[in-house]
C-alpha cells in the first residue's frame, strides 16, 4: 500500500487508491513523493529502520527538509517537538544519540517522531508499540490519536488487541493472508463470528491458563529455607553519554531468586532492565556491588579473585534468550549447527550431538524436520523456540529472559508462554523474565521487581504487586496497561 513491496513482488488489486488518485501505475519518484508528506508509515523494527550512523535527530530532521519544512533552526525546533510528543524524554540530548545508543523502546518512539514529521493524512503503524511499557503506550496513544482529531486515517497492524481496542473504529482479522473476519471494533471483539478471533481472544495474556498455574503452584514457596540461585547485592553500573555526563543505567539493585521460580522484571525503557541483565549474565562489567549464583561469587570484587579455570563451569549454569533470535542467529548455519555450537561449548562429542539436539528439538515443540532449515525459513515463534533450545543446551539452572515474548503476536505468545512453564516443571529452571508487558509478567512470575531510573522501586511476590501496589510508579505503570472492554475481558475469561 506503500509501494515498498520490491521489485520482484507480484502486487495486484482491483482498488489501490488515494484521494481519488489511482496507485496502481504509481513510479518510485510519485511513490517517494506520496510517502512521508501524505502517507506516513511506521515500521515495526526501529533498528532496521533507522540509520545506524546518524543521530536520530538528524533522521528526523532530514524528514522534513525533504518536504521543504522551515529553515534549519525552525527544523531542529521542531525535531525536538515531535520527540517529546513521542515521548522521548530528554529529547535535546537523544536528538544527538545513534540508535544503538537508545533502548528499543526510545528506538521506537523516536521512529514514530519521525513518521509523524509532516502530519501525514494517513498514517500505516505496523506494531507501533511493541516493546514499549504501558506508560509509553500511553503517550504514543495519545500522538496517533491527534492523528485522528486532525481528521487524519490511521491504519494500525497490531498483535495487540487492546491497543487495536483504543484506537480502531473498525477491524480486520487476517489469518495466512486471508481476511477470517471484518467489521466495527466492539461487534467484532464482542461477538467474534470467527474460531480464529475467538482463539486471539482467548490467548491474551493477564490470566494463568492451566499450564501456567499448574507450574506457578508447584514451585517452592517463596519463603523456601533452601538458599538462593540467584543473589544480587547493591549493583551498579553508570555508562557516558555523548555529552561526558555519566548516568546511573543500574542503581544499587538487590534481588534474590530461588531455584525452579520466575521472578519477573517490569518497567518502562531505559529504566534499566536490559542493562540489569547484561550484568548478570557476565556480558557487562560492573561499578560495585555483587552477583551470586548458586552460592558462588559471580560477579564483583569477590568473583574477580577466582581463576577464570574456576569460573568456566559455572557459565552452564546460566544462559539466555533474547527479543529478536535473528540478532543472534547466523543466517548461514541451520538449526542444527545453530544447536550444534551450542552443544560444541559444553564439550558434546560431535558423534552424540544429533541424538541431543533431536532431543532439544522435541522438548521445545518443533520436531526434527526442521533441524535441516535456516533461521529465515522459519516463522517468528518457530525462530523463539529455537533460542530456547539453545538456551537449555547447555542444561542450566537459570534463564534470563529479555523480551522474549514481545515481539510474537498473541496466539504464538500463548503457545511459547506455556511451553516455558512446562520447561520449568520439567527440569526445574529459574527465570529472570524481564518484560515491558504487565499482562505477560502477571501470568509468569511467582515475584515481581519493578524498576525505573535504575532503582528498585517495588519488589513482593506477584499477586500482591498487582492487587495492592505500594509505589505510586507501580500503580501508574497499572493503570496505564491496556485493558480491553469489560464485556469483552469476561468473554475471553470465559
Amino acid at each position: 500500500m506503500v509501494g515498498l513491496a520490491g521489485a520482484h513482488a507480484q502486487v495486484s488489486a482491483r482498488v489501490l487508491a488515494h484521494a481519488g488518485r489511482d496507485l496502481r501505475g504509481y513510479s518510485e519518484r510519485q511513490w517517494q513523493e506520496l510517502r512521508g508528506k501524505d502517507i506516513g508509515f511506521v515500521l515495526q523494527d526501529a533498528l532496521v529502520s533507522l540509520d545506524p550512523l546518524r543521530p536520530v535527530g538528524r533522521e528526523i530532521e532530514e524528514a522534513l527538509a525533504a518536504h521543504g519544512w522551515g529553515d534549519r533552526a525552525r527544523r531542529r525546533e521542531r525535531v525536538l517537538e515531535l520527540l517529546q510528543q513521542a515521548g522521548v524524554p530528554e529529547p535535546a540530548l537523544r536528538a544527538r544519540q545513534r540508535p544503538d545508543q537508545l533502548s528499543g523502546g526510545l528506538r521506537q518512539r523516536a521512529l514514530i517522531a519521525s513518521a509523524l514529521a509532516n502530519a501525514p493524512g494517513i498514517l500505516i503503524a505496523d506494531e507501533p508499540t511493541t516493546a514499549l511499557d504501558a506508560t509509553v503506550q500511553v503517550q504514543v496513544l495519545a500522538a496517533l490519536q491527534a492523528i485522528k482529531r486532525r481528521g487524519g486515517a490511521l491504519l494500525v497492524i497490531s498483535h495487540d488487541l487492546a491497543l487495536v481496542a483504543q484506537l480502531a473504529d473498525e477491524v480486520v482479522v487476517l489469518r495466512h493472508g486471508e481476511v477470517v473476519e471484518q467489521g466495527p471494533i466492539a461487534q467484532v471483539l464482542q461477538r467474534p463470528a470467527h474460531a480464529y478471533t475467538r482463539a486471539l481472544l482467548a490467548a491474551i495474556p493477564g490470566g494463568r491458563g492451566p499450564r501456567v498455574a499448574t507450574a506457578l503452584a508447584s514451585a517452592e514457596p517463596a519463603n523456601a529455607p533452601t538458599p538462593p540461585l540467584l543473589e544480587v547485592r547493591g549493583l551498579r553500573k553508570a555508562y557516558r553519554g555523548p555529552d561526558g555526563e555519566a548516568r546511573l543505567a543500574v542503581d544499587g539493585v538487590d534481588l534474590v531468586l530461588q531455584a525452579g521460580r520466575t521472578l519477573g522484571v517490569v518497567g518502562e525503557s531505559g529504566s534499566g532492565k536490559s542493562s540489569l541483565a547484561r550484568l548478570i549474565l557476565g556480558l557487562t562489567e560492573a561499578d560495585a556491588g555483587e552477583v551470586r549464583l548458586n552460592g558462588r561469587p559471580w560477579i564483583g570484587s569477590a568473583a574477580a579473585r577466582v581463576s577464570e579455570a574456576q569460573r568456566r563451569p559455572w557459565r552452564r549454569a546460566i544462559s539466555a534468550v533474547y527479543q529478536d533470535p535473528l540478532s543472534s542467529f547466523d543466517p548461514r548455519w541451520t538449526v542444527a549447527r545453530i544447536l550444534g555450537d551450542a552443544l560444541d561449548a559444553v564439550g558434546l562429542p560431535r558423534a552424540a550431538q544429533r541424538a541431543r539436539i533431536a532431543e532439544l528439538l522435541e522438548l521445545v515443540r518443533l520436531g526434527t524436520a526442521l533441524a535441516d532449515r535456516f533461521p529465515l525459513q522459519l516463522s517468528g515463534g518457530q525462530r523463539q523456540r529455537v533460542a530456547i533450545a539453545r538456551a537449555i543446551a547447555t542444561e542450566p539452572r537459570l534463564i534470563v529472559l529479555d523480551e522474549a515474548v514481545s515481539a510474537l503476536d498473541v496466539s504464538v505468545q500463548a503457545q511459547v508462554l506455556d511451553l516455558l512453564a512446562d520447561l520449568q516443571a520439567h527440569l526445574g529452571l529459574a527465570y529472570l523474565f524481564i518484560s515491558h508487558d504487565l499482562g505477560v509478567i502477571r501470568q509468569v512470575s511467582h515475584d515481581i521487581l519493578v524498576m525505573r531510573h535504575g532503582q528498585v522501586q517495588e519488589a513482593g511476590p506477584a499477586e500482591q504487586v498487582f492487587a495492592q501496589p505500594r509505589a505510586a510508579y507501580t500503580r501508574a505503570l497499572l493503570a496505564a496497561m491496556p485493558r480491553l472492554p469489560a464485556p469483552v475481558d469476561a468473554l475471553r475469561q470465559a
